[in-house]
């Protein structure tokens, strides 16, 4: 293959991470992980003290940080100003304000701006979010949109996080209404995309039909 964008969209839980990571190293292609940007712009306004519902305050904070994000699918890293916050951006205080801060228009202008230039610099490239098909990148070669029960979703994630299950499956609940609902760039699936329900389909098998429609679609 020459150039291929390939995005893939979905909610929490779905397998978009382990997913698109593992479709780059087959692809061998970047990754980008379009999510930690917003939860790294998260952990800096709230390492800043703003109100997370503040808008002018986070469009302030999103401005002003300089965001490096490393696209090797095998060490993917994202750091503000300097300094690696990849295990903190997973933090529940993170994970709470997240959805507030990634619905502010002025955020997503800055974010999608430095996505559209990280993947025009890539030659292959599996970008991952909630609106990459939609908004990001609405010409990639291919579009997936990764989906699961919610219930299915919520034992992956109470699994992975070691949470109750219960509480997990509330705040994925929360944040698909925050998504979904958001004025600007909600989550949707784009018209043009491949939706794939993972309910009850393994990670070899997700990645196995993803690269095949990669290597069909690409426009090499």
């Amino acid at each position: 293959m020459e150039r291929c964008v390939v995005a893939v969209d979905g909610p929490s839980g779905s397998g978009k991470s382990t997913v698109s990571r593992r479709l780059a190293v087959a692809l061998d292609a970047a990754y980008l992980d379009t999510g930690a940007m917003y939860r790294a712009v998260t952990w800096a306004v709230l390492r800043a003290g703003v109100d997370p519902d503040d808008p002018d305050g986070v469009a302030k904070i999103a401005a002003e940080a300089t965001l490096e994000c490393g696209t090797d699918p095998a060490a993917p890293y994202i750091r503000v100003n300097g300094v690696a916050v990849d295990g903190p951006i997973r933090g529940p205080e993170v994970t709470r304000a997240v959805s507030a801060v990634a619905a502010v228009p002025a955020v997503r202008r800055v974010l999608v701006a430095r996505q559209r230039e990280i993947i025009a610099a890539a030659d292959r490239i599996v970008v991952e979010g909630r609106d990459i098909g939609s908004v990001v990148a609405p010409d990639a070669d291919l579009k997936v949109f990764l989906t699961a029960s919610a219930e299915e979703r919520a034992r992956r994630r109470s699994a992975q996080d070691a949470t109750d299950h219960a509480v997990t499956a509330a705040d994925l609940a929360r944040r698909d209404r925050l998504d979904t609902t958001r004025a600007t760039d909600p989550l949707r699936r784009a018209q043009d995309a491949v939706e794939l329900d993972t309910t009850t389909l393994d990670i070899d098998t997700v990645v196995a039909r993803l690269t095949a429609l990669a290597v069909g679609d690409s426009r090499s």
